[in-house]
């Protein structure tokens, strides 16, 4: 039997670095010191730095934007940045979103859905609902540069002159993770599958003063914009309110794979709604 270190032994600060470390662990593919492991005593308290984890991943992916555009063009460092986001995380997220799509277009009933969703083979729903949301996402982050005020005069500086364009980027992987912790925090998990990567998450709802940490980490690269973009908020909630209800109704409850779908919706909303905010409200 598996001995996991307990977290009375830690200080504070050691504590909550190594819960946070856990979360990048879960979240991603990055490698993490040996002594991070898979206890559920870390896994259930992780969800609370998942905006963190956010902004590590977004801010890689605006780093390796700049990097490209610097030397190519935009297009291929929009292509550059996305690649780097989903071999950041072994197209964690993705998967889960091609997975619900397999299941809630192939399944009628809550045992097939579940059933389809443990096939790790990949269906027409889940082939045609990736390249829409890669496609969609593409797209979106093709737009968001021509936004960027400093372009015509720009300063030495490029990560001034593209201060809108890393902000969004901040924004939408934070904010895309923390949606996850409210589905978390709200919802019931519903398969017992054992195997499950998610299933320790479940076992128990974060403490309200965890809870406020996430929203805290979620909302804070806000800070790099005017205060319209909040603005963005309200269709991202909305929107994730609406995808438990349909799992609700479905399946009782969420599955991993219902996160994963629950960040690449709302990561996309970030960017789509910026755009409208731009256009329309700033």
């Amino acid at each position: 039997m598996v001995e996991y270190p307990s977290t009375k032994k830690k200080s504070l600060f050691g504590n909550e670095l190594h819960i946070f470390l856990t979360a990048m662990m879960f979240l991603t593919r990055i490698r993490m010191p040996k002594n991070i492991d898979h206890s559920p005593e870390y896994l259930e308290k992780s969800p609370k730095y998942f905006p963190l984890v956010g902004w590590v991943i977004g801010g890689i992916s605006a780093l390796i934007f700049l990097v490209f555009r610097r030397y190519t063009s935009n297009d291929i460092g929009i292509l550059a940045s996305m690649i780097a986001s989903i071999l950041m995380t072994g197209a964690f997220h993705e998967d889960g979103f091609a997975d619900t799509c397999d299941a809630f277009g192939g399944g009628w009933t809550k045992e097939k859905i579940l059933q389809i969703m443990k096939d790790s083979r990949i269906g027409a729903f889940g082939a045609i609902g990736l390249w829409v949301i890669l496609s969609t996402k593409f797209l979106l982050l093709k737009e968001l540069p021509q936004y960027t005020p400093d372009l015509e005069h720009p300063t030495s500086n490029i990560f001034y002159n593209f201060r809108f364009f890393i902000a969004v980027f901040l924004i939408a992987h934070s904010l895309s993770r923390l949606m996850p912790v409210w589905v978390i925090q709200f919802s019931d998990y519903v398969t017992e599958d054992a195997l499950s990567k998610s299933k320790p998450l479940a076992n128990k709802k974060l403490p309200i003063s965890s809870f406020i940490i996430a929203n805290i980490l979620g909302v804070l690269p806000f800070v790099l914009l005017s205060w319209q973009y909040l603005f963005l908020l309200v269709p991202v909630i909305y929107v994730t309110y609406e995808l438990v209800k349909y799992f609700q109704k479905w399946i009782a409850g969420y599955t991993g794979d219902c996160l994963g779908t629950v960040q690449q919706v709302t990561e996309i909303l970030v960017y789509l709604s910026a755009m409208i905010i731009w256009r329309y409200i700033v």
